[in-house]
């Protein structure tokens, strides 16, 4: 197993010291960094009360197998606490994970004392967080406005995986399928689609991007050929009626 951020960590030999919160976590996921600012903030506030965070990094796209990928990202998003790299989902079937984020917090004994797969719990999280660390706590205030507990949201259109949801998009010029994309044979190329949710991010690579998440407004058009196309991710929209 290879890790960022620290040379290498047992599970076994942290039991005893405090609690571990594990959540599986992809970078290439906006669930996951919707999440990352209440990872930080428990990191910030709790480690020194013996709280350890660890991120286990389970790639949902091909480019996030590759280690100096996930280090370019860690570092870009000011990752503070551990991160195991899981390329090939062994750590992820060994807790049967169920999906990013999916999160695992452990008291002093191991014994798990809370999971939750998805956003939100956070108050909940840091709760229990308290709890296993002996503290009362305050929780932290959303981070998002849509983080608030008891909202409630229209349903929003499913993510779009490719190349199976091809059949999803517009799209202008060719795109030839790959392993988990579609690439862009010539500059010009693109592809649209509608959706109904707060915000699009389109999963890129190749043509010199950085392999990651980009905003969209529906439409990703290549300035260069070897864009790949991954997939697109939505996040929550408006408050529905109760």
């Amino acid at each position: 197993m290879d890790w960022l951020n620290v040379a290498f960590l047992r599970m076994n030999t942290l039991m005893g010291r405090g609690a571990a919160l594990v959540e599986f976590w992809d970078f290439a996921r906006v669930n996951s960094l919707r999440t990352m600012p209440y990872l930080k903030g428990w990191h910030a506030r709790y480690a020194d009360e013996g709280l350890r965070v660890i991120g286990v990094h389970s790639p949902g796209y091909s480019f996030g197998r590759d280690r100096d990928t996930v280090a370019k990202a860690v570092e870009r998003l000011e990752v503070p606490y551990a991160v195991l790299l899981d390329p090939a989902f062994e750590v992820w079937r060994l807790y049967g994970n169920k999906g990013w984020p999916g999160r695992y917090l452990f008291d002093r004994t191991g014994r798990l004392a809370f999971v939750h797969y998805g956003e939100g719990e956070y108050v909940d999280t840091e709760l229990a967080i308290g709890e296993c660390l002996g503290l009362e706590v305050e929780p932290m205030a959303p981070v998002h406005p849509d983080d608030e507990p008891g909202r409630l949201f229209a349903a929003q259109t499913a993510d779009i995986g490719l190349p199976a949801d091809r059949g999803r998009l517009q799209l202008v010029r060719d795109w030839t399928d790959g392993q988990d994309w579609i690439e862009a044979a010539d500059a010009g190329a693109a592809a649209s689609f509608t959706f109904n949710a707060g915000g699009a991010y389109a999963v890129l690579s190749g043509a010199g991007l950085e392999p990651g998440l980009y905003e969209t407004d529906g439409t990703v058009e290549a300035e260069a050929p070897g864009l790949r196309l991954h997939g697109v991710q939505f996040t929550p929209g408006g408050p529905s009626d109760p």
